[in-house]
């Protein structure tokens, strides 16, 4: 998985050529994740600092829409860990 800060900035895009959201990585992710699938299908992400992709030798300025969604889980299990009782 990716190791991206959340308040790295970013910008998400899709393409069809709607306002693009510009904040940081936990804004742009909190949007996404409440996209219907057509409009995810169409999202980016992107970044501002390149990041590695998993199981690939080269970094990314984009991210794309699985790649997206494995933050939207990794942002819902940090929710559900600060959540548990002690």
């Amino acid at each position: 998985m990716m190791n991206i800060p959340w308040d790295q900035p970013a910008t998400l895009i899709d393409l069809d050529g709607k306002t693009p959201i510009i904040g940081t990585i936990f804004d742009c992710v909190t949007h996404f994740s409440l996209f219907k699938p057509f409009a995810k299908a169409q999202a980016r992400i992107l970044l501002t600092r390149p990041a590695f992709r998993p199981g690939q030798k080269t970094r990314t300025w984009v991210l794309n829409p699985d790649e997206i969604e494995m933050l939207v889980e990794k942002w819902a299990a940090d929710i559900e860990e600060a959540l548990k009782p002690d």
